[in-house]
């Protein structure tokens, strides 16, 4: 496939709520110290494998902004690591730099990358939420199905959501266009699943900055034909992939 659609999920890094064990819903929780040494490990990693990205779309929650922030810092300017450019004058520091300024990305955030929406949970432990609502929490260990959470957005909520931002990605962009999603965990469940078309949502256990990357042919995507089913136009390229941590 030499030009197609690129479209790379990145999970956000480590978080203060997720070592706290915290169910972060849309609270605002920052990236920890380790948070923010596997973002620049992607970004490293990115880089040296020259995926520029042409467009980026970020979670606006903070532990996403952070890690699409970070990211972004290795791509928009050259990047010179700690020990050398903490010894430059900052007024002297372009005159230095052979490499000339990259062009500027396009950065959105998208309401619909937003982790669950998860109501009176949002912020708390487990145990804080046993301690809370016993009886809820009683029936949410014991039975398989959906219960719903007060004041949380539904199962069908999240789907739509998900088709909502497939559908506009699609809309908007063409074959030779590099796209990084950068979201959470729950709802990047959903968008896969609404990317490959599948009329159920699947478990996947993404791990901190996981990288989901498929190649589509955009120009073929609307088509009814057998090439639906031809697997040269629609390839995953790497699914839950964190190499980069180690």
């Amino acid at each position: 496939m030499s030009k197609v659609l690129k479209l790379l999920f990145i999970r956000h890094a480590q978080s203060i709520g997720n070592i706290e064990k915290r169910m972060q819903g849309h609270g605002d929780y920052e990236l920890s110290p380790l948070g923010r040494q596997q973002s620049e490990r992607l970004a490293r990693h990115l880089k040296t494998e020259s995926w520029r990205p042409s467009h980026v779309y970020s979670s606006p929650l903070k532990r996403a902004a952070q890690t699409t922030e970070i990211l972004l810092s290795y791509f928009q300017k050259p990047h010179l690591p700690a020990a050398v450019s903490d010894l430059i004058d900052p007024e002297s520091e372009n005159s230095i730099e052979d490499e000339p300024a990259p062009r500027q990305i396009p950065l959105q955030y998208a309401e619909e990358l937003k982790e669950f929406q998860n109501g009176i949970f949002q912020g708390l432990t487990w145990a804080e939420a046993q301690s809370r609502y016993p009886d809820l929490c009683r029936k949410l260990e014991t039975s398989p199905d959906w219960i719903p959470i007060p004041e949380a957005e539904t199962l069908n909520d999240a789907r739509e959501r998900s088709r909502q931002f497939i559908d506009r990605i699609m809309q908007h962009h063409r074959d030779g266009d590099q796209l990084w999603i950068v979201s959470h965990s729950w709802i990047l469940q959903h968008l896969i699943a609404q990317l490959l078309g599948s009329d159920r949502s699947w478990r996947l256990r993404a791990h901190n900055t996981a990288l989901f990357e498929f190649w589509i042919d955009r120009s073929r995507w609307e088509l009814h034909n057998q090439n639906r089913f031809n697997t040269d136009l629609w390839q995953i390229r790497r699914f839950n992939d964190f190499r980069h941590l180690h």
